[in-house]
């Protein structure tokens, strides 16, 4: 039987989530000794182009490895590389491993605070941008359940490639069209800003 790649997506969704019920950290912990070149021994990573998984809730990071896997709505040369061989279960069990490592923190220049503020914390009406915590809270700390990831001490490089890949649709593995709508009108200048302020936010 030919399974098309939407329907194969889902499938894997859907498994990452049952077997999220009973996600083992010290299982993740183990298989996450590939991950530590790229995200850090601590899920915090040293290089600014690479995002920190520490603290990253559970359901959202396996979420992300498994539409790695399917290739459908986020693709990445290296991640498809490192999923391949991952079950379901690994996938929820690195997430339960990276929930529970402390995030390192982030910088937020002067220069960029007062326009990332002000995008985070009331959009820009002008152009019709949302305020970010509508969604991501005023800490950045997310929501696990509607799945909406945690920002605070993320790395600014990383946010600012996300956002321009979801205004660009690149990126398409957000939940009805979220991100996609909500970054559309960003200027080059606001993503920077917010990705930057989002990195300090504590």
């Amino acid at each position: 039987m030919k399974t098309y790649p939407v329907v194969a997506a889902l499938i894997m969704l859907v498994g990452a989530q049952t077997a999220a019920l009973a996600a083992d950290p010290q299982a993740g912990k183990d298989k996450a000794q590939t991950c530590a070149a790229c995200h850090g021994a601590d899920g915090n990573s040293a290089n600014p182009e690479w995002p920190n998984l520490a603290g990253q809730h559970a359901s959202y990071v396996s979420k992300q490895l498994a539409d790695f896997k399917a290739g459908q709505m986020r693709t990445d040369p290296v991640m498809a590389g490192q999923v391949a061989a991952l079950s379901p279960e690994d996938m929820a069990n690195l997430g339960a491993y990276f929930a529970t490592l402390t995030p390192s923190g982030g910088f937020v220049s002067e220069e960029r605070l007062p326009l990332g503020e002000r995008i985070y914390r009331g959009g820009n009406q002008d152009t019709g941008v949302p305020a970010c915590l509508a969604c991501h809270g005023p800490n950045g700390a997310g929501d696990p359940m509607a799945g909406v990831p945690a920002l605070s001490g993320q790395r600014a490089n990383y946010t600012a490639k996300q956002l321009r890949a979801f205004r660009s649709s690149t990126r398409s593995n957000d939940r009805k069209r979220t991100m996609r709508d909500a970054s559309r009108w960003l200027s080059d200048e606001e993503i920077l800003a917010v990705a930057e302020y989002t990195a300090g936010l504590h």
